[in-house]
C-alpha cells in the first residue's frame, strides 16, 4: 500500500498509509441488483440507466458510449463491466449531477419573463473606492455568461472624451472606447442570447453625441434599436439573438432632474472625487434642481435612438415606482435596501410591475468591498436583473453563479411559472404569505476524491492529510434555507462520509444546492477544500458525481463528490 510522509523536523518524519476507496455499500447494491452475474453487460447498464438514474429517455447508444469511454482503463473487459469499472464510471464525466447541457427554456418570451445574468460597475478590478477600471473584468464577466454589463459614463479631464469610472471615488479610468470593443469582442463567446449595456450617464449633450457614434460605429448591426420609443412589450431573447442593446435613460429625464444617474444617491455625501468628476466640465444639477430652458433643447436625437430600454426615473413615493403604464414597458433601479422597504409593503404589487417591466436591482453605496447581497429577495418579487459584483468570491456570488447554471449556461433562466400567472381578477402571487412544502430533497453524500491531484500535499496541513467535512444545504427563499453537515474524516486524502439528509423545499423552482468542502482546524480557521452550486429544478436523480471548484468558480481537474439525489412528495 502506497505510503505518503510528511516532515516535522530535520530528524521525524510522519508517515502516512494512503488507501484506494472502495464501492460504498449502496453502489455495490445498486451494481448487484441490475447484473447478478457480477459483470454489468449493455443492457443491463441501460436498466440501470432507467429505473435507477430517473433517466428515462436513456437509449441504448447512451449506454454503449460509457461503455466505450472506459476502455481506456486497464480495468475494462469486453464482456461488460465489473464491480470497480461501474465505480469508476459514477465518479466520472458522463455521470454528473449536473451536466452541460443545450438551452432548453422557452426563450421566446418577452425579457421581462427571465431572470438575467446581471452584473455592477462591471470595469472594476477590485473594491469600489480605490480599484482600477479595466475591460479585463468585462471580458471575464461576458466568459462566464454575465448578460448585463454596466458602465458609468463620465468626461475625461478634458470634457472633450468619454471614461468609464466609479464617480466620487479614487477609482481610475478606462476609455469607453475600450470598452465597447471588449463588448464587441466577447459578448457571444459564452452565449448568443443578447447582451444589455446599461448606462449610467453623467455627459453634456456634445459629449452624448459623440456616444452616439461611437456605439453605432463599434457595433453596427449587432446593436438593436427600436422603431418605436414606447414599446408596450419587450422582445424576447429569441427574436435578439447576437444583438446589443442599450439600456439607460432618455437624455430628457436626465435634464429633468436627476441627471447624475438612478444610483446617484447610493453614493451621495463623498468629498473624494476621482478624475471622471473633478476636471469635468459638466456640472449635473442636484436632485431636483431645474436645468434652464436652453439645455432642455440640447437633447440629442441620436444618442437618444440609441435607447433600447427606456430607463425611468423614480418620482414620488414607493407605491408610484411601481406604477405599470400598459402602453409602455421600461426599467427602474432600485438599492437593494430600497427593494427590501418595497417588498414588504407593496410585495405583489412587485411582482405585476415585473411580469411586464424590468427591475433591476443593485448593491448598497456601503459596499465598498465588493462584497453582494441576498438575490433572492430580487428573485422572489420577480427582479430581472440582480446586479452582482462579479470581480470578488464569496457565498453569494458562488449562489449566482449556481443560478446560472441552469438552461444552459446562456445566462437567462425563464422565471417559475408562480411568478408569470395571473388570475381573472389579476391576483398575483404574494411573496409575504406562508409557502407550503412542494417536495423533499435526499442527499446522500457518500466520499470525495481528487484533492491529492489538485494541492500540494502540505497545502491543508503541514504535517498530515486533510481533515475534510461536508456543509451540504439550500439557498433559497427564506423558508428553505437549511444548511446540513458531515463529520469530519481526520487524515484522509479520500473521505469516506456515507451520511444522508433531507431538506424540505418550498420553492425547489428557485432553490440552489450549496456544497462547501472544509478541512478542520483546531484553530478555528477551516481551510477551502472547493465548492460548487447548482440549480436544484435540474439535479439530475441517483449516483452522481459533482466536480468541485475554486474560489473564483473555476473548476478544479480532479477534486469532486460521489453522492446521491432524490426528490418525494411532502
Amino acid at each position: 500500500m502506497p505510503k505518503q510522509s510528511f516532515k516535522v523536523c530535520l530528524c521525524w518524519r510522519r508517515v502516512f498509509k494512503t488507501r484506494v476507496v472502495e464501492p460504498p455499500l449502496d453502489i455495490k447494491n445498486a451494481f448487484y441488483s441490475f447484473s447478478p452475474s457480477g459483470m454489468m453487460t449493455v443492457d443491463d447498464l441501460l436498466r440501470f440507466l432507467i429505473d435507477h438514474q430517473g433517466q428515462k429517455n436513456a437509449t441504448k447508444e447512451d449506454a454503449q458510449a460509457i461503455f466505450d469511454s472506459l476502455k481506456h482503463l486497464n480495468i475494462f473487459q469486453r464482456r461488460g463491466l465489473h464491480l470497480e469499472a461501474f465505480f469508476r464510471y459514477l465518479l466520472g464525466d458522463l455521470n454528473l449531477a449536473h451536466p452541460p447541457s443545450k438551452v432548453h427554456h422557452d426563450m421566446n418570451a418577452p425579457l421581462s419573463h427571465y431572470f438575467l445574468f446581471t452584473g455592477h460597475n462591471s470595469y472594476l478590478t477590485g473594491n469600489q473606492f480605490s480599484s482600477a477600471s479595466s475591460v479585463e473584468p468585462i471580458k471575464d464577466a461576458l466568459l462566464r455568461g454575465v448578460r448585463v454589463i454596466e458602465l458609468d459614463l463620465w468626461p475625461n479631464s478634458s470634457g472633450n472624451d468619454v471614461n468609464v469610472c466609479h464617480g466620487r471615488t479614487l477609482t481610475s479610468s478606462v476609455g469607453l472606447q475600450k470598452c465597447l470593443e471588449a463588448i464587441k469582442e466577447n459578448a457571444f463567446k459564452a452565449s448568443e442570447y443578447p447582451v444589455i449595456i446599461t448606462f449610467e450617464d453623467h455627459l453634456n449633450p456634445n459629449l452624448q453625441e459623440k456616444v452616439a457614434k461611437m456605439v453605432t460605429e463599434t457595433f453596427g448591426d449587432m446593436l438593436y434599436t427600436s422603431e418605436t420609443e414606447n414599446l408596450e412589450q419587450f422582445l424576447s431573447p429569441e427574436s435578439l439573438k447576437k444583438r446589443v442593446l442599450i439600456s439607460t435613460k432618455p437624455p430628457k429625464e436626465y435634464l429633468e432632474g436627476n441627471t447624475q444617474g438612478e444610483e446617484i444617491s447610493e453614493n451621495e455625501g463623498g468629498t473624494v472625487a476621482n478624475e471622471c468628476q473633478s476636471s469635468s466640465q459638466w456640472n449635473p444639477p442636484e436632485e431636483g434642481e431645474h436645468v434652464p430652458e436652453e439645455d432642455e433643447g440640447k437633447v440629442v436625437p441620436e444618442y437618444r435612438q440609441l435607447i433600447a430600454i427606456n430607463a425611468r426615473k423614480l418620482k414620488g413615493g414607493l407605491e408610484n415606482w411601481l406604477s405599470d403604464d400598459p402602453k409602455k414597458v421600461s426599467r427602474i433601479s432600485l438599492s437593494e435596501q430600497k427593494l427590501e422597504s418595497v417588498a414588504k409593503t407593496y410585495g405583489t404589487k412587485t411582482v405585476m410591475f415585473t411580469q411586464r417591466n424590468l427591475l433591476r436591482v443593485y448593491p448598497k453605496r456601503t459596499r465598498l468591498d465588493s462584497s453582494n447581497y441576498n438575490p433572492f429577495v430580487g428573485w422572489m418579487h420577480g427582479a430581472q436583473m440582480v446586479a452582482f459584483n462579479m470581480q470578488g468570491h464569496g457565498k453569494r456570488l458562488w449562489i449566482m453563479q449556481g443560478m446560472f447554471r441552469a438552461n444552459g449556461g446562456c445566462g437567462y433562466v425563464k422565471k417559475p411559472d408562480f411568478l408569470l400567472h395571473r388570475g381573472p381578477n389579476d391576483e398575483v402571487f404574494d411573496p409575504n404569505l406562508p409557502w407550503d412544502v412542494k417536495t423533499i430533497m435526499t442527499v446522500k453524500v457518500y466520499l470525495g476524491e481528487g484533492w491529492h491531484q489538485d494541492f500540494h500535499h502540505t497545502a491543508f496541513d503541514r504535517y498530515s492529510p486533510p481533515d475534510f467535512y461536508t456543509r451540504i444545504g439550500v439557498a433559497g427563499v427564506p423558508a428553505d434555507k437549511d444548511v446540513k453537515q458531515t463529520a469530519t474524516v481526520e487524515d484522509e486524502w479520500l473521505p469516506v462520509w456515507d451520511e444522508e439528509f433531507k431538506i424540505q423545499l418550498r420553492a425547489p423552482e428557485l432553490a440552489v444546492l450549496r456544497i462547501k468542502i472544509l478541512d478542520y482546524n483546531t484553530t478555528g480557521r477551516h481551510y477551502f477544500g472547493g465548492q460548487v452550486c447548482l440549480p436544484v429544478s435540474e439535479l439530475r436523480t441517483g449516483i452522481r458525481a459533482v466536480p468541485l471548484h475554486d474560489k473564483k468558480g473555476n473548476k478544479y481537474k480532479h477534486a469532486r463528490l460521489l453522492l446521491s439525489v432524490k426528490f418525494e412528495a411532502p
